[in-house]
């Protein structure tokens, strides 16, 4: 029986304990502490927070090869109004600047918008992490005009200018559907010159490569998607794809796991790991639990065991300082230029 369909009926795969033990192995002869010792950089510890980001939860209307979520229509956990409230105390007792909202598609959670207002009326700028066929999906149609309003930043999913490449990654007909939503963004201001709606596209490969030079890269999406749609948009991002859930899923089926992770680990740079994301975002899981990054969320790794893990025990002094917990799938993040949800982390 195949993975996916052994993963979808309860494999052990689905359980982050064993993808855990599965990178372990892959990566055994180089743990990832031992390539930061050798660094300089052991422990790993945060730098401050500049970054709270918010998982909405696990509920999506795509389900994606490359979803580190695992997301999906099926999905049903979603956070609360009243973590998101435990949330919002948090963030009213720091200076910290963004909130970064993700999901899932985090515009599904039946309180995104209520959130979004909250967030702004504290002043902060608000992030948000769209899969764009959302913003064409029945009950959403006014969401660009509600984001725009609002003056939310869109970071917008589009692995490829190229319509194979995209359904390929993502499913049959969303890169017309994307396309569309894209239209309707630059409609509205967003991506448009010396526009302050900032709309912001993100690359992940294909398959188990590095993304390429992202300054590069962003000059070809920028010709290409102006030449071929008219679309515009401020900055590309390039996301390394992580070796867990579907995307673990996808390379064990393909017997590349070992190819994969070997490829991050003799790429591991010093100073893409030295600038890594963790080290100034503090992560929020779908149930308020505490998490370094919103990979190690999926994986279930929590804050060290001597730091607070839940957004209501949360003191953002400590938290601005602690020791970041790390595995073997933080090569993922590590490996070439680097790679985090702000995109290469050296340019």
């Amino acid at each position: 029986m195949a993975l996916r369909t052994l993963l979808r009926q309860g494999s052990p795969l689905a359980d982050p304990a064993v993808q855990l033990r599965i990178l372990s192995q892959a990566g055994r002869h180089k743990p990832f502490e031992q390539s930061l010792a050798e660094s300089g950089l052991y422990p790993l510890c945060a730098s401050g927070i500049s970054v709270l980001q918010l998982n909405l939860g696990k509920l999506c209307n795509q389900t994606c090869r490359h979803c580190h979520v695992d997301a999906g229509p099926e999905r049903r956990e979603v956070m609360s109004q009243e973590t998101m409230q435990l949330c919002l105390d948090f963030l009213a007792r720091t200076d910290i600047p963004i909130v970064d909202i993700t999901g899932g598609a985090p515009e599904m959670n039946p309180h995104f918008r209520w959130l979004v207002r909250q967030v702004r009326g504290l002043g902060r700028h608000v992030i948000d992490r769209c899969n764009l066929t959302i913003l064409l999906a029945p009950g959403y149609e006014d969401l660009p005009e509600f984001l725009a309003e609002q003056g939310v930043e869109i970071v917008a999913s589009l692995p490829c200018y190229l319509e194979e490449n995209t359904d390929a990654q993502r499913g049959s007909g969303v890169f017309e559907k994307s396309i569309a939503a894209l239209r309707r963004l630059n409609a509205l201001g967003y991506g448009q010159p010396n526009s302050s709606l900032h709309l912001t596209l993100v690359y992940n490969p294909l398959g188990p490569s590095l993304p390429p030079d992202q300054s590069t890269l962003e000059a070809a999406y920028r010709r290409e998607l102006a030449r071929r749609y008219g679309i515009v948009f401020h900055r590309l991002y390039t996301i390394t794809n992580m070796p867990i859930s579907r995307f673990l899923e996808d390379l064990l089926s393909r017997g590349q796991l070992e190819e994969y992770m070997q490829k991050l680990i003799v790429s591991y740079n010093p100073a893409a790991a030295a600038g890594v994301m963790c080290r100034t975002t503090l992560s929020v899981g779908w149930d308020g639990r505490l998490y370094d990054c919103d990979f190690n969320q999926m994986l279930q790794l929590g804050l060290a065991p001597d730091w607070p893990q839940h957004i209501r025990e949360a003191n953002p002094d400590r938290l601005a300082q602690r020791r970041i917990t790390t595995g073997q799938h933080c090569y993922g993040c590590t490996a070439g230029n680097g790679s985090s949800c702000q995109g290469a982390v050296l340019a």
